[in-house]
């Protein structure tokens, strides 16, 4: 596509339109997809409460997440006299906008990425690694003391589990041989015997499920949702957030959880690629296997949050420092030291 609009209406002019047009591409459904997984949520957490959930905006409630919407949008935006009034609204677009271009270099199928960059991980690591400023600016410009103890716990929390999550991906880049997501994606095919995923080779199995438990406290959701905490911290950093500003950070926490749901699917469980390298499975387009793989860890998203009690904040900060981190480390020297005997002949 970019190399016809380059032809039609000039190099630089088709370029810029040809990548405005992919970004839509992937952003538009991007937002539409946080707004009905929203209510997939609720409908999760509704059934496994045995209620009913969202049923009454549109068939089966489908329309709630939009009437959601549309009300937060035309509530007032309040701004407290005291808090710093440039942070205070820079904060939830920098969160979303964070949560956003982190999809510029996720591969949907062979070939369907907007940036297929050679460091792709790395830029996935970078961008995840500034999520924590929009929350500390938005609990600081607040200057409100619930919102800035919210603030602290999240800059902890989240930086205490990045570490873990990248000594996890040393290990997957190790094995892999790149740090090119689209490459790790065909660096799982046929992996163990005919199926497709680290996630099913017993030395890389442990690491796909500490980066399954790390993403769910890098997105704060439960039992990990310190920041959140209501019988504590009333709403956490978002308290002193109403209308657009407030919807912001839910669209943008919401997208991060789906970014973290589509990391799992190409780091440890094949991407695109069917579950079973059988050539009838390839029939089907690759980004249906992506989104099935997605629709299936954010289900045990849901499921975690609907069943598993919040962790104390002490409990939150062992498991990262003491267990994980050890843990993970470990897994480097394990991994790098099988691949030097078993691939790379280091003893003979």
């Amino acid at each position: 596509m970019t190399e016809w609009f380059q032809g039609a209406i000039g190099y630089g002019f088709g370029w810029f339109v040809a990548t405005l047009i992919l970004i839509l591409m992937i952003a538009l459904p991007l937002m539409l997809a946080v707004a009905m997984i929203i209510y997939a949520d609720r409908k999760i957490w509704a059934a496994m409460a045995l209620r009913r959930g969202p049923n009454v905006v549109g068939p089966f409630g489908l329309l709630q997440s939009f009437a959601d919407g549309l009300k937060v949008f035309l509530k007032e935006t309040i701004i407290p006299s005291a808090a710093n009034r440039g942070l205070f609204l820079i904060a939830p677009i920098l969160t979303f906008t964070l949560a956003l271009v982190a999809w510029a270099v996720i591969p949907f199928g062979p070939g369907m990425v907007l940036a297929d960059i050679n460091v792709g991980l790395l830029y996935i690591l970078a961008i995840s690694s500034l999520g924590v400023y929009g929350v500390v600016i938005a609990g600081w410009a607040s200057n409100s003391k619930y919102p800035f103890y919210s603030a602290l716990r999240a800059a902890a929390q989240m930086v205490s589990y990045e570490v873990s999550i990248g000594f996890v991906l040393i290990s997957v880049v190790l094995w892999a041989g790149t740090f090119n997501l689209s490459a790790i994606v065909m660096a799982q095919q046929s992996h163990v015997w005919i199926i497709n995923g680290f996630g099913f080779n017993p030395l890389l199995f442990p690491m796909a499920v500490v980066f399954f438990i790390s993403a769910l406290a890098e997105t704060a959701r439960a039992p990990f949702d310190l920041t959140e905490a209501e019988s504590e911290l009333v709403a956490g950093f978002q308290t002193e957030y109403s209308s657009m500003s407030f919807a912001l950070f839910w669209l943008g926490e919401y997208g991060n959880v789906l970014l973290m749901c589509g990391l799992n699917a190409i780091l440890f469980w094949g991407g695109w690629l069917p579950p079973i390298d059988w050539a009838p499975l390839y029939v089907i387009p690759g980004i249906f296997w992506f989104f099935l793989k997605i629709l299936i860890f954010f289900f045990i998203f849901s499921w975690v949050k609907a069943t598993v009690p919040r962790f104390r904040y002490d409990q939150l900060m062992r498991l990262g420092w003491k267990i994980f981190l050890p843990l993970s480390l470990f897994w480097v020297f394990l991994v790098s030291g099988y691949l030097m005997i078993f691939r790379y002949g280091a003893l003979q």
